[in-house]
Formats: structure tokens, C-alpha cells, sequence
């Protein structure tokens, strides 16, 4: 029953997202999440970003999530618009971002019941299982914020991953007393053990070459990657790696293991200890890259060991305890092999002279792209040919939380990512700008963010690459199926046209000596900028990217 001293379940959730220091959220009003939005409005501590889909809202914290470091929080109705929401979810889970998915259901009268009720979707729960980490169903008024509880701690317990709750619309709408106790669950931390750990600190003792793989389990370590730095420890990283260690660094390989030289110098390592890393296919040539014989892991989540490749040694524990761990251990040790360094520095200049080389006229473009972000901004990038060859290796990144990508391989994602680093740069960095790499056939799929990107006004430059065509697809069917080029050639809007009429400024670059002064005057002011690169116009890479190098393949010999 209603009175001054009730509220819906509605606010009682939203209270409680307050506690969890949630300062922004993402999703479609819809009939089925209207308590939970309504108390947004009146309690005013929740920005909530009005996405024209549920895929793109789910992609916007995605990246506000990987971005901040903390929760991402999006709101869905049921049926279709959870349905909509499963491909970002994917991806989501992909990635281990920590984020929560609230999705409405119909009233618990109906629930299951196969009546073809309105918005109903048949075993909703176990779709969004498949593409969760976990799923749970709100059952009464009574286990609401406990059920809230759990599934905050779930998403941003180390493995994180996306968590979805549905709540049905009866129960969020009906009144309680709001309730006393709203704090977080605490977030459970994986301790190595200090045997697995005085293991793992002798083998390293005992190694004069020794090499740190890091990914994106590892952003959080960034001071204790420097104390093994300090060291000696050369680093090399995966693409959601970069940033735990400064890219200019020199004793950082960043993220170049497709390349044969750099295949070579980790044949040369009598160590390699790999830290919160998967090591995925196309970052390993499939799991054909050749790693040392002396392989060491480290990992929160038990089930990696042994998973894709072998290791020697394997650490339990989350990453920066376990690094901590190993260089209190390893202090005044190592005795590193004097060329070490060195042999690591001139394979890095090796790598990164033969990928700008595979560039050809964009050489000149990232070149000043990466003069004008200077050290602060984030780097989001979609699945696009300029990403594959150029944009996941580099700009040079400054911070673990800098590059956001779709891990999963989907096009279509980046620019509403883009958009929720944005909202998240605006936070926490409002300095800070966001550059966002897309290709036109990914572009065209969410087409409809770009009215949330300037209605949010967004502080955002999407760089899109324009060759009107899904490029890679194109080059495989050159490489693979006798130049037949079928269902590639896309047909493409006028973007300067389609920019004004949503109010969005628009600079289009048909000779790229022209770039660097269109970036300008997309910075000259703060907003969202469309910065179309006509590709047909400026030519083609040196070097065909026909999809991730296997081991024997054509593209990877090239880089060899």
C-alpha cells in the first residue's frame, strides 16, 4: 500500500545503484523498466543516456565500464529489446566487463505461462544466461535488492562479466518502505597462494631473458608490472593489454605477437610469464604462436590452467597481488643477460617500421592522428579493416583504460562504444577526448546512435574509414575465392548531408595533407565530430589484410 513513507521497488533499486556509485546508465524506455526510470528522473543522482536501441545502449557501458574501471549498468524492456541486447552482451562477455544488465518482465501472473502475452519472450532466462556470465529472475518484492546484491558482486567479481536481472513490471512497481540496508555486497579478491607463488618467484630467479605477457586481467597491476620492469623483465601485451605499461616505453614489445620477429625474440626467452591473459586465436596465430618452454601463468580464474596452451607453473590469484607477490620475492635476483634489452628495443623498432610500411598512404594519417590526441584520450575502435592492420597496435597508449575494441570480432559497435566512453570521459576526465575508429559497412549498422551521440553531445571524433565495401571480406575473396567479389559492395549515405541533417558537424578528407587540419577543427570546439576519410579517394594499404594470419598464411609471411 501506498504512503509518504513507501516507495516502489523501482526507487528502492535505484537507491541502491546510487550506493554502488553508479553515475551513468544506458537503455530504451519502455513500458516494462518505467518504475526504475521514473525514480531516476526524481532522485536525480543517475545520468541515464537515451539510446535509440538496446544493442547500442548495451555497448555504451560496455565502454563507460572498461573505461572507469567500475560498473556498467543498462536498462532493457523485455521480449525483442532483451533479444536486442544479447549481441552486445556477447561481446560484453567477451570481454569481461563488469556490467549489469536490468531487463523488465512481464507481470508474474503470465510469467511462463506461453499465452503470447505482450512483450514475452519463452524462457527469456535462459537466453540471457547464454550470454552472460549469470542470469537471475527477481521472484518477490521481498528478494529484490538481495537478488541486486548478488548480481552487482557477480559482475565485478574477477572473472567479471555481464549480469543480467529480470525484474517482473508488477514488482517494480509495487510500494515498500525503502530499505535500511542498501550497501554493496563486498567483492570477493582470489589470494595466491604463497607456496604457488615462491614456485613460480625460483623459476624466474633462475632466467636471464625473462618476458611478461599481459592482458586485460592485468590493467589494475599497472605498479607492480613497473617494479619487475625496474628489474629487468621485458613486457609484451595483448590488444586489451595495452596501457598497463606506458607504449613508449621501450621495454615494452606492446601488442605485436603476429609478428614473426617478435615469434623469434620469444623463442629467445628462457621465461615467459603470462598474466591475465587468454591468449585468444587471433592473437596467436590460432595458438600456433610458439612460446617458451618455460611457460608461467597467473590467473583469477582456476579454469584458464592449461586452457589454449600449457604452462609450467600456474598462479591463482588476481594479478597485482600475485606480480606484488613475485617482485617482493624477486627483489635484488634477477640477473638479466646484458643484450636483453637491447635485442627487445630493436625488434620493437622492427615491428612497428614494417606495420607503418603495411600502411602506405595512411602511414602520413596515423602519424598526425598521433601528434594531434597527444597523451590523453581514449582509442575505441570497431572490427574494421583499418583496426585489423593498424588500429589495435597502434596510437601509443598512456593508460590501461585508454583502448577500448570489440574484442568479440562484431562490426557495427564502435560508435556507440565511443559514445560511452565519452559520457564516461565526462566524468571522470572532461579534458580528456574520445577518438573513435570505424569502417562504413560496421557504421551503417547502428546508424541511430548517432542521434544519441549528438543529443548527448558527446565529446567525441569518429574517424570513419569510407571505402564502401566490407573491405576484409573483400580481400579473403581475393586471397581465398578467386577475386569474386560478392555482397561486398555496400551502398553508402552522404554523410556531410545525413551530419547536417541531425545537426552534427562533418569534415569529409579526400587527400589526407588535409587531415591533420580537419582533426584541428574538429578539437576547436567541444562536441561531437563526424571525420570521414574517403579511402577510394586517398588509395589502398601497401599490405591486403585478408583476416587474422594463420601461421603458414600469406599475410603473416609478409610481415615475417
Amino acid at each position: 500500500m501506498r504512503n509518504e513513507n513507501t516507495v516502489t521497488v523501482g526507487a528502492a533499486i535505484t537507491a541502491f545503484l546510487e550506493q554502488c556509485e553508479v553515475k551513468a546508465a544506458f537503455g530504451v524506455i519502455s513500458i516494462h523498466n518505467m518504475p526504475i526510470l521514473d525514480a531516476f528522473a526524481v532522485r536525480g543522482n543517475i545520468r541515464f543516456v537515451m539510446a535509440r536501441g538496446e544493442a547500442g545502449a548495451t555497448n555504451m557501458a560496455d565502454a563507460y565500464a572498461r573505461t572507469t574501471g567500475g560498473l556498467g549498468v543498462c536498462l532493457t524492456s523485455t521480449g525483442t529489446a532483451a533479444g536486442n541486447a544479447a549481441g552486445a552482451m556477447v561481446e560484453a562477455l567477451t570481454a569481461g566487463t563488469p556490467l549489469l544488465h536490468i531487463t523488465g518482465q512481464i507481470e508474474t501472473p503470465y510469467l511462463d505461462q506461453e499465452f503470447a502475452y505482450i512483450h514475452e519472450a519463452r524462457d527469456q532466462l535462459t537466453m540471457l544466461k547464454a550470454v552472460s556470465k549469470a542470469a537471475f529472475r527477481v521472484r518477490s518484492v521481498e528478494t529484490a535488492i538481495s537478488t541486486l546484491k548478488l548480481a552487482v558482486q557477480t559482475a565485478l567479481t574477477a572473472p567479471t562479466g555481464p549480469v543480467s536481472v529480470e525484474i517482473p513490471i508488477d514488482i517494480q512497481s509495487t510500494f515498500i518502505p525503502m530499505p535500511t540496508d542498501l550497501s554493496p555486497l563486498p567483492i570477493p579478491v582470489a589470494v595466491p597462494a604463497p607456496e604457488a607463488l615462491d614456485l613460480v618467484a625460483e623459476r624466474l630467479a633462475s632466467a636471464t631473458r625473462p618476458l611478461l605477457w599481459l592482458g586485460g586481467g592485468a590493467r589494475h597491476a599497472g605498479p607492480q608490472v613497473k617494479r619487475l620492469l625496474d628489474m629487468g623483465v621485458g613486457v609484451i601485451t595483448s590488444t586489451q593489454g595495452r596501457g598497463v605499461v606506458n607504449e613508449d616505453d621501450e621495454r615494452c614489445l606492446g601488442a605485436f605477437s603476429q609478428n614473426k620477429l617478435v615469434e623469434q625474440f620469444l623463442q629467445s626467452c628462457d621465461a615467459l610469464l603470462i598474466a591475465g591473459s587468454r591468449l585468444r586465436s587471433n592473437e596467436t596465430f590460432k595458438y600456433a604462436l610458439k612460446l617458451p618452454r618455460n611457460t608461467l601463468r597467473i590467473d583469477a580464474n582456476p579454469a584458464i590452467e592449461g586452457r589454449s596452451y600449457n604452462s609450467e607453473l600456474f598462479i591463482c590469484g588476481d594479478a597485482a597481488l600475485a606480480l606484488e607477490g613475485l617482485a617482493d620475492r624477486l627483489e635484488g635476483r634477477l640477473q638479466i643477460d646484458p643484450t636483453f634489452l637491447a635485442e627487445l628495443k630493436a625488434v620493437r623498432e622492427k615491428s612497428r617500421t614494417q606495420l607503418i610500411a603495411d600502411l602506405g598512404p595512411y602511414s602520413a594519417m596515423v602519424e598526425q592522428l598521433q601528434a594531434i590526441t597527444g597523451r590523453n584520450f581514449t582509442w575505441v575502435r570497431d572490427v574494421t579493416l583499418s583496426n585489423s592492420i593498424w588500429g589495435n597496435r597502434l596510437l601509443t597508449l598512456y593508460h590501461p583504460r585508454a583502448g577500448v575494441h570489440a574484442l568479440g570480432g562484431g562490426i557495427g559497435q564502435g560508435l556507440s562504444m565511443g559514445i560511452g566512453a565519452a559520457v564516461a570521459a565526462a566524468e571522470t576526465a572532461p579534458e580528456r577526448k574520445v577518438f573513435a575508429l570505424a569502417g562504413d559497412g560496421g557504421f551503417i549498422l547502428n546508424l541511430g546512435e548517432l542521434a544519441t551521440l549528438v543529443q548527448e553531445n558527446a565529446n567525441v571524433v569518429i574517424l570513419l574509414m569510407n571505402d564502401q565495401r566490407y573491405g576484409v571480406i573483400r580481400n579473403i575473396q581475393d586471397a581465398v575465392y578467386g577475386s569474386r567479389h560478392c555482397y561486398v559492395d555496400l551502398h553508402t549515405p552522404d554523410y556531410s548531408k545525413l551530419a547536417e541533417s541531425l545537426s552534427l558537424r562533418h569534415g569529409l578528407v579526400t587527400d589526407l595533407k588535409d587531415f591533420g587540419k580537419v582533426v584541428d577543427g574538429a578539437l576547436a570546439q567541444p562536441g561531437p565530430f563526424l571525420l570521414e576519410v574517403d579511402m577510394l579517394a586517398v588509395g589502398s594499404f601497401a599490405t591486403q589484410f585478408a583476416g587474422p594470419p594463420n601461421s603458414e598464411t600469406k599475410a603473416q609471411k609478409a610481415t615475417a
